[in-house]
């Protein structure tokens, strides 16, 4: 019930927001403005569905942004080589859940913080790629890179089509399959669920690959928009991912999270952004509003945590 009290204040939020860009923002309330926010904000989405098990387990992890930028670049590079468009895309998504899986593996068997590891791979990543690329772009790409991409109409409803079978196998598959429960169990009491025999490190690991392969395959129906690829991608996709699932109602520190709530942070995030534009605001206000939702949604399961501690020594 509190989970849908926060999904309600989210959607209000957003309807709000709606109102006040159509009474003062000219030209949002437009198919074109609303295909071009739903193509910016997909690939966040795709991460989000990810990133909200990661955290639902009680981790997160800030090297999408960089597991984003190297597939990209990986695809592109292929493509130029000459190798078929739909197998670099793979090989793209298998790299993304390759990071994932190393991710994982460090977080789960050798116990190191997620925060930690994935902040070293985002570093080790962002500036390989620096290194590799030296800042230039993949260009000279093959006609047929785009052939996908160029239709915004059928690249439009191909891409919804795959956000929406995503949101519902997460949603679906969090409250009725054994995994799903077993994600949550690890979440809200990992020495709980080893205890009634759940192999949480196994849990762990699966988290951080899935949400890998996610964010490469988000890569992927990104990449095929352009002609040329640029070594500075997936800047900052973290903090958005964090703030759209922190907006939807998830606890940060783990234990309770809804894909819908997700969503509805996706959403009202990116009309946030899309109205800096159309309000003539800053654009640079985008990441001050992200990192004061994020700090927000921190104090506050921290005083949740407080206040249940406290709960607890009075009743006993």
């Amino acid at each position: 019930m509190k989970q849908r009290t926060k999904e309600a204040g989210v959607l209000l939020v957003t309807l709000a927001l709606l109102a006040v860009l159509a009474l003062c923002a000219d030209g949002f309330f437009t198919w074109a403005n609303f295909t071009d926010l739903f193509l910016s904000t997909m690939p966040v989405m795709i991460v989000a569905i990810g990133m909200s098990l990661i955290i639902l387990t009680g981790h997160i992890d800030i090297s999408v942004g960089s597991i984003f930028a190297v597939s990209s670049i990986v695809m592109g590079a292929c493509s130029a080589k000459g190798i078929p468009v739909l197998m670099s895309g793979l090989i793209a998504c298998l790299l993304g859940a390759l990071f994932g899986a190393i991710n994982g593996a460090l977080v789960s068997y050798l116990r190191i913080p997620s925060i930690v590891v994935t902040l070293a791979t985002m570093v080790i990543l962002r500036d390989g790629l620096r290194w590799v690329t030296q800042g230039s772009w993949i260009v000279n790409l093959p006609e047929h890179f785009q052939w996908f991409g160029l239709n915004v109409m059928t690249y439009t409803v191909a891409c919804f089509a795959c956000v929406v079978i995503l949101i519902l196998a997460a949603a679906l598959g969090l409250q009725y399959t054994r995994y799903g429960r077993v994600v949550f169990a690890t979440g809200s009491n990992v020495v709980a669920a080893r205890i009634v025999g759940i192999n949480t490190n196994r849990v762990v690991f699966s988290v951080f690959t899935l949400t890998g392969a996610l964010t490469g395959l988000s890569s992927v129906l990104n990449a095929v928009r352009f002609n040329q690829i640029p070594s500075n991608l997936g800047l900052g996709l973290e903090m958005k991912v964090i703030a759209a699932i922190a907006i939807g109602g998830a606890v940060i520190t783990g234990g309770s999270t809804s894909i819908m709530g997700t969503v509805l942070g996706v959403i009202l995030l990116g009309c946030i952004s899309s109205s800096l534009t159309f309000l003539h605001i800053d654009a640079y206000w985008e990441k001050a509003i992200q990192g004061c939702i994020i700090l927000i949604a921190i104090a506050s399961d921290t005083l949740a945590s407080y206040r249940r501690q406290d709960a607890k020594l009075l009743a006993s």
